[in-house]
């Protein structure tokens, strides 16, 4: 019987590659892979632990400053910021982080990380030439980065509701987009909190202030509500950025605007522009989401029938890492219905419901919505309603968002 030689190499190519996957997994896996149990274990003495830190120079005197004088946080709240820290701060932070967690001195403060699996596990820094075959390492596809999403919470998600016009008609079916749009945000980590019938000017300067994470005073004038689960109620606890942001717009519109129930204008730029990097660049360099459902116009559109067959740089842009999804492109109309809300944002909360379960990303589920809202049609008066979502982005990284874990 003729035996294949080629195929004992292919065997031994699987081991050592299997072998290469093993053992050479990165300190920062290494971290969040364990995370939730470090966290546990390092609550038991924070100060220890921050301070060991700082004595290791892993971090500097202003970011140790920073983590001990932390505001309105519980003892978790601070380990969590000293870990997410560590790990932005990337592979050779991680790396010395593992390495202090195994010294005697932290083993006898903390004896619950003997069971963990903390150990440096990158010992081979390059795959071994284990046979002669076709794979090139120049046709290796890179890994796409990822923005990382480490906050408890993930974010703030704000909900401007705007449903009572003082001369336009009743936006009748919105509050059903507001209680989905905050429950899907939710699950998916962020602090859901509303506005609701904000003018032109208190739309701007809400915005302004969660912009920059102004205090419950400043806040109260615009009658903001969270999300509790089961309901909007009274805001207890001032806004604070996570390591994403999320500003939904549910309004009358026009061709780059949206409406306030003053039935004054204002525009989609200004609203993205108040997030740009400031002083206090709280978000830089973090994902910005925009989701707006409003007309962008009074133009319907038409019907067409289909004939087919079957980071090495130092800074960024200003205008970087920022989405923007419209329920309708410019000139044309979106449509809602009075009960079961808006096509647009009813079918973003079902596709961010199936779509972050299977760890897809922000651009390929609102490929999804659009595909399912240009698909849906609607009639006036004899006369056949379409609609086409738009989406344009300057997201520098892969964008997925995940269910929350308690």
């Amino acid at each position: 019987m003729n035996q294949n030689p080629v195929f004992p190499g292919v065997l031994y190519c699987f081991f050592f590659l299997s072998l290469f996957v093993r053992f050479n997994m990165s300190a920062k896996d290494t971290v969040r892979r364990n995370k939730t149990d470090i966290v546990e274990t390092l609550c038991g003495d924070y100060m220890l632990i921050l301070n060991k830190v700082h004595e290791n120079k892993l971090i500097t005197q202003r970011e140790y400053n920073n983590l001990k004088s932390i505001e309105k946080e519980d003892v978790e709240g601070h380990v969590v910021g000293l870990v997410d820290k560590l790990m932005n701060k990337g592979e050779d932070s991680c790396k010395a982080f593992l390495n202090l967690l195994q010294t005697d001195d932290i083993i006898d403060t903390y004896p619950e990380l003997k069971s963990m699996q903390l150990k440096d596990t990158s010992i081979l820094t390059k795959p071994v030439q284990a046979c002669s075959g076709d794979v090139s390492e120049s046709k290796r596809p890179k890994e796409d980065k990822l923005y990382e999403l480490n906050s408890k919470p993930t974010g703030l998600c704000v909900i401007i509701n705007n449903e009572n016009f003082k001369t336009s008609k009743k936006r009748s079916g919105t509050n059903k987009d507001a209680e989905d749009l905050a429950k899907v945000f939710s699950w998916l980590g962020f602090r859901a909190l509303m506005c609701k019938d904000q003018t032109k000017d208190q739309m701007e300067r809400a915005l302004k202030c969660f912009a920059s994470q102004s205090d419950l005073a400043q806040l109260r004038e615009f009658n903001v509500e969270e999300w509790s689960g089961s309901g909007f109620t009274p805001l207890q606890e001032a806004p604070r950025h996570g390591d994403a942001f999320v500003c939904c717009i549910l309004s009358h519109g026009g061709k780059g605007v949206v409406f306030g129930v003053d039935d004054q204008p204002l525009s989609i730029k200004t609203i993205t522009g108040t997030f740009k990097p400031t002083a206090q660049p709280t978000l830089t360099g973090k994902p910005k989401v925009f989701l707006i459902q409003a007309c962008q116009g009074g133009q319907t559109q038409r019907r067409v029938l289909l004939e087919a067959d079957d980071s090495p740089s130092p800074s960024i842009p200003e205008d970087a890492d920022v989405l923007v999804a419209v329920a309708s492109v410019e000139d044309y109309g979106a449509y809602r219905h009075v009960i079961n809300g808006s096509w647009f944002i009813q079918s973003l909360c079902q596709q961010l419901k199936e779509g972050c379960k299977r760890s897809e990303d922000i651009h390929t589920i609102l490929s999804r919505v659009n595909n399912e809202v240009a698909q849906k049609e609607g009639s006036f008066d004899s006369k056949a309603l379409k609609q086409m979502p738009e989406v344009r982005y300057t997201l520098t990284k892969r964008l997925v968002l995940s269910p929350h874990r308690n």
